[in-house]
Formats: structure tokens, sequence, C-alpha cells
């Protein structure tokens, strides 16, 4: 089964542009079996679609979530069937925070383009430098982004091979002509989010690939100096405007109760 591992949506995340329901379309006319929806701390994109659309034939919608983090840049997520943690909803969590939260309800969590760009990319934050046995506790790496270049990917590769860790693929789409650029294979069927967790940590991954998105001018000048400390700025101070609501919900969360079986997911 051939999946996007990494898509956002324009009900989920702020800087895309296509719909749920679009993405799927434009999916299953390129061979695929199915979508991670992994937006920018947020559920909204799946539960809109969710609560309009409920399934589509021949094809396999599962939720995850791209996390901003307040010292390790983005994180993709992924909780098993019935957990939905809406502290994930909101941005500044501490890396060491979320893995222990995402692992404490029976979840897994990767870096997103550990390589690449500067302002969001894991490798370029002080805290895994000055702390690196945390890339131990990842459960996967993002080997393949379709906006990352070559290097990036390779050395994402290299990492995971470094650390012993499997491999995803994701377009990281945020516009229509990215969709479909960079897939996992995996080699067993996947209905549910359980089945990816499991799938994941098996390592029943049989490919991951696409096509790197060619150097532009716009991806050089947000990795320029000043762009990166404004994101990176901006990223802080919302994240610090937040914590009295990250704070409530962390102390709300009760004794997690994953279900073993795909079914309706609940709000935690």
């Amino acid at each position: 089964m051939k999946f996007d591992l990494h898509c956002h949506t324009k009900a989920g995340s702020i800087d895309a542009k296509v719909s749920l329901s679009r993405y799927i379309e434009l999916l299953k006319a390129q061979g695929f079996s199915g979508l991670l929806v992994t937006d920018h701390d947020s559920y909204k994109g799946y539960r809109q679609w969710k609560e309009e659309e409920n399934s589509v034939p021949d094809f396999v919608v599962l939720e995850g979530v791209e996390y901003d983090t307040k010292d390790a840049g983005h994180i993709l997520v992924i909780l098993p069937d019935g957990i939905q943690l809406d502290v994930l909803q909101v941005r500044g969590l501490k890396l060491e925070t979320l893995i222990d939260l995402v692992h404490h309800f029976g979840g897994i969590l990767g870096p997103s383009h550990p390589f690449g760009s500067k302002s969001s990319s894991l490798m370029h934050f002080r805290k895994i430098r000055h702390f690196p046995h945390l890339l131990k506790e990842f459960d996967f790496i993002e080997g393949f982004n379709a906006c990352d270049n070559h290097t990036s990917n390779y050395l994402a590769q290299k990492m995971a091979e470094f650390l012993n860790k499997p491999c995803t693929g994701g377009s990281d789409s945020h516009s229509e002509d990215c969709v479909g650029s960079a897939f996992t294979d995996f080699e067993k069927e996947i209905t549910c989010n359980n089945d990816l967790i499991e799938a994941i940590l098996q390592r029943q991954i049989i490919e991951i690939g696409g096509t790197e998105r060619s150097d532009s001018l716009r991806s050089r000048i947000k990795n320029h100096t000043i762009p990166v400390w404004l994101f990176r700025t901006y990223n802080r101070l919302v994240g610090i405007s937040l914590t009295l609501r990250r704070r409530s919900r962390l102390s709300q969360l009760p004794v997690p109760n994953p279900q073993s079986e795909c079914e309706e997911k609940i709000s935690i």
C-alpha cells in the first residue's frame, strides 16, 4: 500500500491551499492507497473532512499532527486509534515532554525533514547538539521529504541507518502541484492508525522515495539568517503566549486507555 505520510490541508494548516477531498482525488489518480493528515498543531482538517465525508472507497485517510516544539523544530506524531490529545493543538512543548507524552499514550513520533529548513528542522537546533541521546527516543525518521534537497534527504537516511530507525517518506504538500511527490510503500494492509504504527515499528516498509523539488529563490530566502531568526522568534513568542492553555490541557490528561481496534476517535 502506497501512502503519502506528510500532508497539509487548508482547513488545518494556515499555509496550505489544498482541501482534504482534493488531496484524496489527486492521490487516488496517482495510484496511492492512502494518506496521513499532518496539519500544523491541529486536527481540524481531518475532523472537518470526517464530519463531511466520513469515508472514501478504496482509500485510507489517517490522522497525525506535525507538532511545533519549543526547542527542536517540527515533529511528526502518530497516535493510536481512539486517542486525540488536544494539547498537541497548542504549540510549544519541549521535546522531552512531547516524547514522554506520545509514548505514554502508545503513539510514535519522528522528526520532520531533520536536515531541512533551518527554521524548523531538528538538526539545526542546539537542543539536539546538547542532548544527542534524545535521538534514540524517536521511533522513525522522515528519510524523504519532497521539500528537501538530495543532500538533506541523504543525511536523514544516513542518520536513520546509524540510529537503526525506520524511514518514512512524505510530500509535505501545501499546494496541489506537490501532492503525491513522495511516498511510503508498505508490504501489509493499512486500515487505521494502529496498523500504521505497527507497520512502522515492525519495519514493514518496502520503499520510500519521490521527486525532490528544485532549489528556488524562495527556499534560499527561507534559509537566510534573518528569516530563520524571525520565524524562531515568532514560534517562541506564540509558544510563550500559549503557556497557560498548554499547562491547563496537560494537567487535565487522564490515564491513557488506547483502543486495540480501529474505531471512532474520542477527544482527550
